[in-house]
């Protein structure tokens, strides 16, 4: 697929991907949470925790099934060391609450003039934990922790982030499977971003492209993040704050995803519009080569701080800067992916987590010429019993960089 040649309309692609829409996979079921939350419970006892604290997160939604909006009102569920969750609610809440329900549980409620903080070391001590340890959610905003700490003076409050890491970075087949399928169809949209691709577009009209893709292919709701650059501007790893308009030559970056039933996709493709330069295919190369060799160095049991260092080795040898240098890789290889686009484990040096079957993560070691271009190719890997997997093939060539991939 020769970028530029053979356009098409934003109005054909979207009736193509519409007609390419199937069904996703199923989604997770109820004994799947039931089993997440034995695993959290039984991590706590280990622990000491008494009781965990789960916030308006993607975390309560990974644990109960239950989405959760986040505001300056309380809203969560409480898991005790043993036994059944209890959702925390505003008492104006608990009709809808009631019919979002996945797994049983008490509700407690709380009206407006009254301290939801309190409602939950009282209902902990009604559990029959009068002192202890309480775990609460990363995600907790300070507002309540502070009233926790000054409602619960018989606990000591502590993160559990490592807590609900260890549950959430294994990930199941189930979750793959929706990964997978959450991928595959925004690399689609990926394939007819390409097709629509005209020598005076803006960036903000593909992007306006995009999301009407995603939307005619199912996925949950608006975008998650949607990164689109042409030319100089693709050497900012998180694009810049003014639209571009395309031109014969530019580099194109691409950076898009959504979630489907909660799970993410984040796919990454640079191409030139075009025929490439000399310089633009040395460096497309060298970041190509860069991201096999992450792939080749994720062996089970291996850190993952091994990837990134079998990335910056290409790169570096290639004569591009050290470390955060640039031009070259400012930022690290690659992050876990699953509910949340950026989630444990991370692909950086320092993080020495064993890869382990049903780890998820990023692989994009871009590379970064302020003032030039820059080339970022995004995929995502995931493990198994015999080592990595590639959720969707890696783009072939600059000259064909969708040479590989079913078409919609």
């Amino acid at each position: 697929m020769t970028i530029g040649v053979g356009g098409s309309t934003p109005e054909a692609e979207l009736a193509r991907l519409a007609a390419a829409r199937i069904a996703p996979p199923p989604a997770i079921s109820p004994d799947e949470l039931r089993a997440r939350i034995a695993q959290l419970q039984a991590g706590m006892r280990a622990a000491g925790v008494a009781a965990l604290h789960l916030d308006a997160s993607t975390s309560t939604f990974y644990f109960t099934g239950v989405r959760l909006r986040g505001s300056e009102r309380l809203h969560g569920v409480l898991l005790p060391a043993e036994g059944p969750p209890v959702y925390i609610s505003p008492a104006f809440e608990e009709a809808k609450l009631r019919t979002m329900l996945v797994l049983d549980g008490d509700i407690k409620i709380w009206h407006e003039h009254q301290s939801p903080t309190a409602l939950i070391t009282d209902t902990i001590a009604a559990m029959g934990y009068r002192s202890g340890v309480v775990a609460l959610d990363p995600a907790t905003p300070f507002f309540t922790f502070d009233g926790l700490r000054r409602a619960g003076n018989a606990y000591s409050f502590e993160s559990a982030g490592a807590l609900i890491a260890a549950c959430r970075m294994h990930k199941s087949p189930a979750e793959i499977a929706l990964i997978k399928h959450a991928m595959t169809q925004t690399l689609l949209v990926h394939q007819a971003a390409a097709r629509i691709l005209r020598a005076g577009i803006t960036t903000t009209e593909v992007a306006d492209f995009i999301a009407k893709a995603h939307t005619a292919l199912g996925f949950d709701g608006p975008m998650s993040f949607s990164i689109v650059l042409f030319g100089e501007p693709t050497a900012y790893p998180h694009g810049v704050p003014y639209p571009q308009t395309l031109q014969d030559g530019d580099m194109v970056l691409i950076d898009i995803g959504a979630t489907m039933r909660g799970y993410q996709s984040d796919l990454t493709r640079s191409y030139v519009f075009g025929e490439p330069t000399p310089r633009q295919r040395d460096v497309w190369n060298t970041e190509k080569r860069a991201g096999q060799a992450a792939f080749e160095a994720a062996k089970l049991g291996a850190p993952c701080e091994a990837l990134d260092a079998a990335a910056r080795a290409v790169i570096e040898g290639a004569g591009f800067e050290k470390d955060y240098g640039v031009p070259g890789l400012p930022h690290r290889t690659g992050h876990g992916l699953g509910l949340d686009v950026h989630e444990e484990p991370y692909i950086v040096r320092g993080d020495t987590t064993p890869l382990a079957p049903g780890m998820c993560f990023s692989n994009e070691p871009m590379i970064c010429i302020y003032g030039e271009f820059g080339v970022r190719l995004e995929d995502h890997i995931y493990m198994d019993a015999q080592g990595p997997n590639w959720f969707t093939p890696p783009a072939l060539s600059i000259d064909d960089p969708f040479g590989n991939v079913p078409t919609a």
